[in-house]
């Protein structure tokens, strides 16, 4: 938990902010991160595999979304998190 407080405290947009897609999406990047490292470690763990492909899946529409509202936003955040080549 205080490693997803430290992560909703350096992306929120204002003091009481957990939802906005800037914290969303670092949230599901750190949840990715760690799920791939488990998946490779656990090749036949078919159920957490659907888990991350369901969390890429969301990220991905999160990702979509503030680039269409915000494309100065997408771009920080994407630099933030070290997500396009």
């Amino acid at each position: 938990m205080e490693a997803k407080e430290k992560i909703i405290s350096k992306y929120r947009t204002h003091d009481t902010d957990t939802g906005s897609p800037e914290v969303q999406v670092a949230i599901l990047t750190h949840r990715i991160s760690d799920l791939t490292n488990h998946c490779k470690t656990h090749g036949k763990d078919f159920h957490s595999r659907r888990g991350l492909l369901k969390m890429v899946g969301s990220r991905r529409r999160l990702l979509d979304y503030l680039r269409g509202v915000d494309m100065s936003r997408y771009q920080k955040l994407i630099a933030d998190l070290g997500l396009r080549k």
